[in-house]
This record gives C-alpha cells, sequence and structure tokens, in this order.
C-alpha cells in the first residue's frame, strides 16, 4: 500500500551554498583551535607548565582549569586530541553551530572542575581529552534529544568513531585523567539538554494523513 507524500523542500542552490559555509566555518574554527593546541605545545617546551596544569584540591590549580586544555605531555597525547577536536568540532559545529558556541565554555571549565574535585591530591592534570570528551557526548545526547535525522546520523557518526568515550569517563589505565573525560561528559549531557533548542529542526517530509488530521481539526 502506498500512501502519498508530500516532497521533501527542495535543495535549492542558496541551500547548497548555506550548507558549505556552514561546514566551512566549522572547519575553519576546528583547525584554529588545533593549531592553539599545537603552538601551546610547542611553547611549553621552553617554560615549567606544571604550575598552569590542573592541580586537585589546591587553591592555585584551580588556574589550572583555564589553561590545562592548551598543554599536553607528549607529541602522541597531543595528536590524538588535535585529530579529536577536528573530527568532533568540526561535526558539531557543521550541525549545531550555535549550541556548540554556547556549549564550549561549558565543556571547557566542566573538565577542569572534573579534574580538581575527583583527582588525587598531588597529581597534575592537563590536556584537551575533557573538551573532545565534552563534544562527543554532546553529539551523543542531542542525537537522542532531538531526533531528527541530521541529530541521529551526527550522533551515530560520533559514536562510530568516538562509542569509546563512553568508557573512558571511569578509571580504567594509569595516567589517563578519567576524572576530566568524566567532567567534560557531564558538561556535554548538560550543554546538550540546555542548548537541544538553540539550532532550528530542519524541515520534516509532511504526510498525507497529517494534513488531513490539521484540516478536519476545528
Amino acid at each position: 500500500m502506498q500512501l502519498p507524500v508530500h516532497e521533501s523542500p527542495p535543495d535549492t542552490p542558496g541551500q547548497r551554498r548555506a550548507d558549505a559555509a556552514r561546514i566551512q566555518r566549522a572547519l575553519n574554527a576546528s583547525l584554529a583551535a588545533v593549531l592553539l593546541v599545537l603552538l601551546a605545545f610547542w611553547a611549553q617546551q621552553s617554560f615549567d607548565w606544571r604550575p598552569f596544569a590542573v592541580a586537585p584540591h589546591t587553591l592555585h590549580g584551580l588556574w589550572g582549569i583555564l589553561a590545562a586544555p592548551l598543554l599536553h605531555g607528549s607529541p602522541a597525547h597531543v595528536g590524538a586530541n588535535a585529530v579529536s577536536l577536528l573530527l568532533l568540532g568540526t561535526l558539531a559545529g557543521t550541525v549545531y553551530p550555535r549550541a556548540t558556541w554556547r556549549a564550549l565554555p561549558l565543556l571547557w571549565l566542566g573538565s577542569g572542575l572534573g579534574a580538581w574535585l575527583l583527582g588525587e591530591p598531588g597529581s597534575l592534570h592537563l590536556g584537551a581529552s575533557g573538551v573532545t570528551h565534552g563534544l562527543g557526548f554532546l553529539l551523543f545526547s542531542l542525537g537522542v534529544l532531538r531526533r531528527d535525522r541530521a541529530a541521529v546520523a551526527a550522533g551515530m557518526i560520533a559514536f562510530m568513531f568516538y562509542g569509546g568515550m563512553l568508557l573512558t569517563v571511569l578509571p580504567r589505565e594509569p595516567g589517563i585523567s578519567w576524572q576530566a573525560h568524566l567532567g567534560g561528559a557531564v558538561a556535554g549531557l548538560v550543554a546538550a539538554w540546555l542548548f537541544r533548542r538553540a539550532d532550528p529542526l530542519p524541515p520534516r517530509k509532511r504526510y498525507s494523513w497529517e494534513l488531513e488530521e490539521e484540516a478536519e481539526a476545528p
């Protein structure tokens, strides 16, 4: 049995240009973030970075909440986080440009607060992995909350590449700041709830029975 349906809104040249521009903006912003992280890693070779890391349960360690995501412990560390920032940042910024910009301060602060509150005394925490976990959980959660096709697709793509983030928010390996991961993940969940309606929903295909019900309604 086939029911007549209304066609989806046409993909006009103007819409295609707007989509391409949104992707380009998200990519440029993600590349700028990666460049900033790489420059900070290069610069930290020439100074003592330890005062700028998160030192749990200390007043001076609070400064690390602002600075620690820019610092990294090794080339492999900064490389892994740079790739995550590029992929997740571009995906989130393309599908949810408004929500992503509004969520970033929460993800940044949540990552540092998680490390400061839950970290072991005497330890130091640094790296952007808490922010990337925040982006990942933002994408997972918005796919569930919004449930439009673009949101579900973005959530599935993020889960395909970074579904392991669901496990790295718990203690697994020594030397891995699961506390920052957990703080970023919680911030991502909160941001998804707060900003789930920041970006407009895409137009949805209307079925004939929906139009008939609307026409019959008083």
